[in-house]
């Protein structure tokens, strides 16, 4: 790379992932090619190459300038066509701070002139975006299972397993509120659940459908049935998990 890197752009991103569940996507080439697209490779080394293959077979490259797992990489990048600019033609870093929610991912492109540096506004914008659900997509990969287990601790009239099922998939200040909820905190909601099983006795809540998920937070319809197997309510919750994938916020609609 010779010319002089005198424009750039900047994007940042938090990502609901620990560092390292992060950047393992910049040392694997089944992951980086889960967010960049099949085909797309990486040799995870100073010198090593960067292949990436948009749609349409729109091929870019470059290599490796330094790593330093779990906080940042640097790399060249331009295209195989010569257009916008040809490889080794811009140079991309990424680096990755621990963040209150997670990770923060800042990134910087750095290119020759101003065109290219603004046709790749929106497509790191969008390129972004489809790298947190890849990443989200490994740390929530079990959705269903914790979405399943919430509501069996609804279900339940055994108390210890109420607060196994609670303990093992929610965070110690998780929040919940709803239409007749509002607490603050693993034991309170352990408490508010011993109570909505003293009066509403012999209740199931159980999951309808499939939980829908993106970027660390997912809704999931729900049905809940008396002891005489009627339907007594519906609705949605809506699921907000942290960087280790534990259920930290819930907010429940009623049909």
């Amino acid at each position: 790379m010779t010319a002089t890197l005198g424009y750039q752009l900047e994007r940042i991103v938090v990502i609901r992932a620990m560092r390292e569940t992060v950047f393992s996507f910049f040392t694997d080439s089944g992951q980086w090619a889960s967010w960049w697209g099949a085909g797309s490779t990486i040799d995870p080394r100073p010198g090593g190459r960067v292949l990436v293959i948009h749609p349409g077979n729109v091929e870019a490259s470059g290599e490796i300038v330094s790593i330093e797992p779990p906080s940042h990489i640097t790399f060249t990048y331009g295209y195989a066509s010569g257009k916008p600019f040809p490889p080794g033609g811009s140079r991309v870093t990424i680096r990755l701070e621990p963040h209150a929610e997670g990770t923060q991912l800042h990134l910087t492109h750095e290119f020759a002139d101003e065109t290219g540096r603004n046709e790749h506004v929106q497509g790191w914008r969008y390129q972004l975006a489809l790298f947190a659900n890849a990443v989200a997509n490994v740390v929530n990969r079990d959705v269903e299972s914790r979405v399943d287990a919430w509501f069996s601790a609804w279900s339940t009239d055994d108390t210890a397993a109420r607060r196994e099922f609670l303990g093992r998939i929610a965070t110690g200040n998780v929040r919940f509120a709803d239409r007749f909820s509002h607490t603050e905190g693993l034991e309170d909601l352990a408490a508010h659940l011993d109570a909505a099983r003293r009066f509403m006795p012999g209740l199931t809540v159980r999951r309808s459908g499939s939980p829908r998920h993106c970027q660390g937070r997912a809704i999931s319809d729900w049905v809940a049935t008396g002891p005489d197997g009627q339907q007594k309510a519906s609705g949605t919750n809506i699921f907000a998990f942290d960087a280790a994938g534990r259920i930290g916020e819930v907010t429940g609609f009623w049909t």
